[in-house]
């Protein structure tokens, strides 16, 4: 029977005693996440993204599942969890760079062949990060968090999640985005192809984005995400107050700004990336 038609009636139980066979079927969903054979959003051909709810749900239901258990390596150095969402069990067969750090990867979350990961980051449960993504220091990767390849997430960005509610989708980095230092992505926020967001970069679903490039206003729609064309690139801006105190006071609000779209000149200023990989 596939894998989802046995989550699902798992999901609907109202239970707080769960069977052997229950966890089983659990520990098989967990291991398809971590091997990236089912994910908590997925692109169709024309790169439209859907939700896959039901794979949320089994997320949630490992919450629910789980034992609160101690998952400390040292005396000195102590862990508690559910005991259904350890660290996720890697070798060098995954050919995953972990660089020695104190970096974490919960179990549940995909990490491709080629990643690098500088210490200290985290990537939360049903993320998907593919091949040849950066994440650098303090660096994070929330749950159900899709993640492109060859994507650099520069030091301290913020990639949040969106796993509640099930039908809402997650953040989205595709292909080939360079995340400054110090960016932060939420709230169902889309980054579309080779965009390239300049350190500071905050993108949520509440705050516009202004294209002085195409003269145009993104907002994200009712139901939908936020979305950030492909090749933009993306500064941190302000937007003057025109009415009111904060006009009397001189006061403006943050604003993303769309300065320009990806050229050789800003390739030629990101293949450094390439020779630190």
């Amino acid at each position: 029977m596939p894998l989802r038609e046995r989550i699902v009636p798992l999901v609907s139980a109202d239970q707080r005693e769960w069977s052997d066979a229950d966890r089983q079927v659990f520990a098989e969903f967990r291991a398809a996440l971590a091997r990236g054979e089912i994910r908590a959003a997925e692109r169709n051909p024309a790169g439209e993204w859907r939700v896959n709810a039901w794979v949320k749900q089994g997320i949630l239901l490992g919450f629910r599942m789980g034992t609160l258990t101690d998952m400390s390596a040292h005396e000195t150095l102590r862990f508690f969890d559910k005991d259904t969402w350890p660290v996720r069990p890697t070798t060098t067969n995954d050919r995953v760079r972990i660089v020695p750090g104190g970096s974490s990867i919960r179990d549940g979350a995909y990490v491709a062949p080629g990643v690098v990961c500088m210490p200290p980051m985290y990537v939360n449960v049903g993320a998907y990060v593919d091949e040849g993504t950066m994440i650098d220091s303090h660096a994070l990767v929330g749950s159900c968090a899709q993640v492109g390849k060859r994507v650099h997430l520069s030091a301290a960005a913020q990639v949040g999640g969106v796993l509640e509610p099930v039908g809402a989708m997650p953040v989205i980095v595709e292909d080939d985005v360079l995340v400054g230092g110090g960016c932060g992505i939420y709230e169902g926020t889309l980054v579309r192809e080779r965009a390239v967001l300049a350190a500071g970069t905050i993108l949520t679903g509440s705050t516009p984005v202004y294209d002085v490039v195409r003269h145009q206003i993104y907002r994200r729609p009712p139901g939908g995400v936020l979305e950030i064309p492909a090749g933009a690139v993306v500064v941190p801006g302000g937007r003057a107050l025109r009415e009111g105190s904060g006009a009397e006071w001189g006061l403006s609000l943050y604003a993303p700004v769309i300065v320009k779209y990806r050229d050789e000149r800003t390739d030629a200023a990101t293949q450094l990336e390439e020779a630190l990989r």
